[in-house]
């Protein structure tokens, strides 16, 4: 005597109950439009070593395109975590790892103020 194997006709998973049918698809609900990206101008210069330049007025030239910059706070932060050495990131301007308000030009004394 042969012993039959019952195989599942279907591909279900056994213990599921029949449906009777397709599963109904939910209606298509259109998708929002994405946002307008505007170009980081940290990207869009042909010239990305103006961030990191020597010269005072092309620092400043480099914080005034961050001004407008849709990702200006994020860029801030984060480059105050990394402990960037130098450079501007955030319309800030980094020199050994801290914000200074302006970067003064090479061979000149440091003021001293008095007392």
């Amino acid at each position: 005597m042969q012993q039959t194997i019952d195989r599942p006709t279907s591909h279900r998973r056994p213990g599921l109950p029949r449906t009777g049918g397709a599963t109904p698809r939910a209606p298509h609900t259109p998708l929002a439009p994405a946002p307008i990206r505007r170009p980081l101008p940290c990207r869009g210069t042909d010239d990305p070593d103006l961030w990191f330049a020597e010269s005072p007025a092309l620092l400043e030239q480099a914080k005034v395109l961050c001004g407008e910059c849709p990702v200006r706070d994020a860029c801030l932060a984060g480059a105050m975590d990394r402990g960037e050495p130098w450079g501007v990131w955030g319309g800030e301007i980094f020199e050994r790892g801290v914000v200074i308000p302006r970067k003064r030009p090479r061979g000149r004394p440091r003021k001293v103020v008095a007392a």
